[in-house]
This record gives C-alpha cells, structure tokens and sequence, in this order.
C-alpha cells in the first residue's frame, strides 16, 4: 500500500473513531435511601462549565432507569438521557426500588406505599443538591413519576418537567379505563374506591376486578388515591413544563390540559404523532403498542427540542 494511501485509510479510521466518541461520560451512582440503596445512572457532559441536571423519575410498575420492565424494552428514558447529554444537559435516571429486592424480601416490597416513591425521589434531589456541581436541577418525572416528581420538587429544585403524567387521581382514571373496557364493572370499581379514599381496605368485591384490586395492592391505591396532580402543581412556584404526545394511548391531552390549566405559570407542549414511550407514531393502535417492545425505535427529536429549549432559558 503506498504511503498516501495508507494515510488516507488512517484518517479515515480515526475520523469515524472520533465521530462514534460520546460527548459525556457514564457513571454509575448508588444513593443510600431509608430502605434501600438506589441504583442509577448518571451521564456528565465533557464540555466545560457547570450544566444543569435533569433528574429522570421512572413511571409506574416495576420499571428500571431506562424505561423498561419485565413486559416491554423500549429504552425510552435511555435515550432521553444520552440525547440530553449531547446536548450539554446533564441527567441522573435511576432504578426504582422495588427492582433492588429479592423474593425474599416480599414483606418490604409490600410495604411500599406511594409515599415511599415521593421519599425516594426527595433523597435523589437532595443527594444532587448537596454536590453543588450542577448549574440548575430539574425533575421530569415520566407517567406516574410526573406526580411523584410533582410532589418532591416543591420548594426543592429549580424547574419541574412532566413526561405524559396524569392530570386526574388515579381514582377518577381507573373508572375512566373500566368504563372504555368493561362498563358493567363500573358501579363495582366505584364501591371499592369509595372505601380506598376512607382509608379502609376491602375484602370482598367482583372477582374481575382482581387484577386491579388484589388485597396486597390496595394499601398502595391507599396512598396513590389521596393525590389529586391538579392540586400539587398549584403549589409549584418554579418554571413548569407540561409535554404530552398526540398518540399517546395511557394518557390524554386531556390531563395534560388540566395540569396546565391548574398552574397558569405552566407552559403546554403536545407533540404530534409521540406516543406515551416519546416515539414516532404515524399508523394505528397495532403500530403504537409494537412500539413498546422496540428497543431500537428512537425517541421522537422535538422532544428534545422543547426539553433543551426549557431548559438552557432557565435564569
């Protein structure tokens, strides 16, 4: 091989070497909570300077810190992280605690209530507060974790982001679903969650409502039911952004309305054609749902667009 030749191949190499190279650097961080140490990731831009850090709450179920569970991979959270990192934002997303139990540990994991979510997010907060090292600490909690993120910022962080969350109690949202599903179950539904919002557990009620209402879940509809998200934004007094996808099937713009318009300050985005898990959807039901289950699908880009944009405006 003659001498330019070879010169040119190794430009190349190292032009392509240079260009997969990642802009932040990747770090695993473990933060003591009351219960349980929880387990996350955290990705610091290389560029210079202090940056903001926005703090990823997981939805509901047992999902890690990239969005996934034992049901679904799409590493939605994944990819919101690392795109934000090219963009000079730092993030921290982490596992949620129920994830870091074994079977063995049933009584704990039974114990988790709502409340233990909140503490846990309130902990990663502080944790981050106390290394001075970030610019500006923001909280997007995504689905569930919107109202859970809701509840810890307050008085704590310097803006508030919500990722496809709820704008109802999930009281007024189960028979909202078994109303589109089962209509029959309805005045069921209702009967049980009447005694959930007394504090009261229930022990007889229609066996198809099972899977909603198994005796080792009530407790944590218990301390679910109490939070109405149109009540804890209004006590938010930091800078709000409210993001919800046109396509998305778990969530209504609808509830992203009524948090906007519960807190004035808000500002409204909805994405066309995102759906609940941030990406593109231009066909049906069928291609909305495969969706859950692909890993390799990327996150829609203007909702980096409008999250950097919120973000880099903060004073």
């Amino acid at each position: 091989m003659k001498l330019k030749t070879l010169i040119a191949v190794l430009i190349f190499f190292m032009s392509n070497l240079y260009a997969q190279e990642k802009n932040y650097i990747s770090q695993e961080v473990s933060i003591p909570s009351k219960n349980i140490h929880l387990n996350g990731t955290l990705l610091n831009p290389t560029s210079k300077g202090k940056k903001p850090l926005v703090i990823l709450i997981p939805g509901s179920g047992p999902t890690d810190r990239n969005g996934n569970n034992a049901a679904m991979t799409n590493n939605s959270l994944k990819y919101l992280a690392e795109e934000l990192a090219e963009s000079h934002i730092a993030s921290y997303r982490f596992d949620k605690s129920v994830l870091s139990y074994t079977k063995d540990d049933k009584a704990k994991i039974d114990s988790i209530s709502f409340n233990t979510f909140i503490d846990e997010a309130k902990t990663v907060i502080q944790y981050f507060k106390n290394t001075k090292k970030y610019l500006k600490i923001i909280v997007a909690g995504h689905s569930q974790g919107s109202l859970v993120g809701m509840i810890a910022s307050e008085n704590k962080v310097d803006a508030f982001i919500s990722l496809a969350g709820a704008g109802r109690s999930i009281d007024e949202i189960l028979i909202e679903q078994i109303g589109k599903q089962a209509p029959f179950l309805v005045a069921d539904t209702e009967k049980v969650l009447n005694e959930l919002k007394k504090g009261n557990t229930v022990e007889e009620f229609n066996p198809l409502l099972i899977s909603i209402f198994n005796k080792s879940v009530q407790p944590f509809l218990i301390s679910w039911i109490k939070y109405n998200p149109q009540e804890e934004i209004k006590k938010l007094t930091i800078p709000i952004l409210i993001i919800n996808g046109s396509k998305d099937i778990q969530v209504s713009n609808l509830d992203a309305e009524l948090l906007h318009k519960s807190n004035p300050n808000s500002r409204l985005k909805i994405i066309a054609e995102m759906n609940h898990i941030f990406k593109e959807i231009k066909g049906d039901t069928t291609e909305n749902m495969s969706s859950y289950n692909n890993p390799d699908l990327p996150i829609k880009q203007e909702l980096l667009t409008i999250i950097t944009t919120f973000v880099n405006e903060l004073k």
